[in-house]
């Protein structure tokens, strides 16, 4: 989050036009005056989803600019997991073709994206432009510790129980991994908000309630509102465009883990551009916490989500990896603790982290 590119005067006009047009649209299918069927209103409703998820992180941006560091990237993280669940259970709870795969699929690309993609960029870009960049190391320890228990309990760990066949785990065990993974998360949110909050500020005077960037009450109050439109707007959406879109990727020949990339790179997007802001602005410190906190709150809060929808429709949850996806999120968690675990990146752990992502893209189109 850089609060610098962020209008502290006044909401910018797409900020809010956005999610009007996004509920006038579905007034519009709800009436039956315009059909979803059709391919220019299909583009509309995508073009309008992207618009509105735009413009729910630029809100939930000027909150974090309220409440401050390390809140502001927490604040982030969970709208950003909001709309996340939203797209998948619209999906999930939908009779497409192969809809038990899509949280597995999405959480496993939203992880990659996210540590390889955004971060790789973003050390890419700030080790050229500053050389070296420095980070609390203990922070980063913490998130990564948390980050891969969560991981390995969730994506690889369901294809080796004994109680039913893998992909999946029985109800008990979604109960109790579920519950493991919300009580992780929850006490890693604790750590970073109140027992150990300096563990993710290199230097609170970076902070931007501390530089006269903290907006205003009023205006606070407006973007939490509106944030709260953007997400409802972005959900009843993407219940639009589920089907079509699994539809246009089977028509393709294409994977369906696709339509989880797909997803993941939706919600993620101005996400990663607020990642990419912060490293530009040699504030690496804030980039990493948007970065890991994204992957944690999609891992964390996710699977639980629907793992109880999962348990009161009686729907089958997949959630056990294949052998090519558990050898790149393996790979991906070792790399990250070894580039992350000294304080300081360079161009060059960028470039490791970008070159795994490429081979991700790769081996999700041609697995």
């Amino acid at each position: 989050m850089s609060g610098q590119s962020i209008s502290l005067e006044k909401l910018p006009w797409w900020s809010w036009l956005s999610p009007l047009l996004a509920f006038g649209l579905l007034g519009l299918e709800f009436a039956h005056i315009v059909h979803v069927e059709s391919a220019l209103v299909l583009i509309l409703t995508g073009l309008l989803v992207l618009a509105t998820v735009f413009a729910a992180v630029h809100h939930a941006e000027i909150l974090a600019l309220r409440v401050g560091e390390p809140f502001g990237s927490i604040l982030l993280a969970i709208a950003v997991t909001i709309i996340e669940v939203g797209l998948i259970a619209s999906i999930f709870l939908s009779p497409t073709q192969g809809a038990e795969n899509v949280a597995r699929d999405t959480v496993y690309s939203a992880a990659m994206i996210v540590l390889n993609g955004v971060v790789g960029i973003c050390l890419l870009v700030g080790g050229k432009r500053h050389h070296e960049q420095a980070f609390e190391l203990h922070g980063a320890a913490a998130a990564l510790a948390v980050l891969s228990t969560l991981a390995t309990l969730t994506l690889i760990l369901p294809n080796y129980t004994l109680t039913i066949r893998g992909p999946y785990y029985s109800s008990a065990q979604l109960i109790v991994v579920g519950a493991v993974s919300l009580i992780l998360y929850g006490v890693f949110i604790f750590v970073q908000t109140v027992r150990h909050r300096d563990y993710f500020l290199v230097d609170p005077s970076l902070d931007a309630v501390d530089h006269g960037l903290r907006p205003s009450g009023r205006m606070a109050l407006a973007s939490g509102l509106f944030l709260i439109v953007c997400l409802t707007g972005v959900i009843f959406l993407a219940k639009s465009l589920s089907s079509p879109m699994t539809e246009a990727v089977v028509g393709l020949g294409l994977p369906l883990s696709l339509v989880g990339v797909a997803i993941a790179g939706i919600v993620l997007l101005p996400e990663a551009m607020a990642s990419l802001r912060a490293a530009w602005a040699n504030q690496i410190q804030n980039s990493l916490n948007l970065a890991l906190g994204s992957a944690l709150a999609s891992i964390g809060l996710t699977i639980p989500t629907l793992g109880v929808m999962s348990l009161l429709t009686g729907k089958e949850l997949s959630l056990g990896l294949g052998p090519i996806q558990q050898v790149l999120l393996v790979l991906t968690l070792f790399t990250s603790i070894l580039t992350l675990g000294t304080g300081r990146t360079t161009v060059l752990q960028g470039a490791v982290h970008l070159a795994i992502f490429c081979v991700f893209l790769l081996l999700e189109v041609v697995p």
